[in-house]
């Protein structure tokens, strides 16, 4: 479904509306064990799941479409907008190199989220997932580098040279 930056910015904040008491709500240190299960829970419970998809689906292909200028306005929107970028996720088990490409794309409009170390383990863990998978991660990795932001953000590397060093392309600190 194609939908331009207003549709996006507007079908995102009514997303993070529903996500939002979800995101921040308390939590009970006694209870840690359950935690996934219950925040699992509750999102499915607000019934967004699928328009969710819809929405993440068509920021990753404007994303991927999109200039610079688009590329940048589309973090601009998972910064504003952080319950969405915190509950909204592609599936989690996948086989195909489209797949693998469009996580990395997800990854890549984060711009490291709210944690850069958690988008690095979650790409080493994708990048695995390929490989398992029979896929070699090398060519997503690159193309997916090269429309990231090169904005050191958070004192660990611009969103582009964590694609290139911890995906395996280029050598590791």
């Amino acid at each position: 479904m194609d939908m331009d930056l207003s549709e996006l910015e507007r079908r995102m904040a009514t997303l993070d509306a529903a996500y939002r008491p979800v995101s921040t709500g308390p939590v009970d240190l006694g209870a840690l064990d359950t935690l996934g299960e219950r925040v699992t829970a509750e999102l499915a419970a607000l019934g967004v799941d699928e328009q969710a998809q819809v929405v993440l689906r068509a920021v990753l292909d404007l994303y991927a479409s999109g200039d610079e200028r688009t590329r940048s306005s589309l973090r601009g929107l998972f910064d504003r907008y952080t319950a969405f970028r915190w509950a909204a996720h592609l599936p989690s088990t996948w086989d195909s190199p489209e797949e693998f490409r469009a996580h990395l794309i997800h990854l890549s409009v984060r711009d490291q989220g709210a944690d850069t170390r958690d988008e690095i383990l979650e790409l080493q863990g994708l990048c695995e997932q390929a490989r398992r998978a029979g896929i070699d991660p090398r060519p997503a990795l690159a193309e997916v580098a090269a429309m990231s932001s090169d904005e050191n953000r958070y004192g660990m590397g611009s969103m582009r040279s964590i694609f290139l060093t911890y995906g395996g392309i280029a050598e590791t600190r």
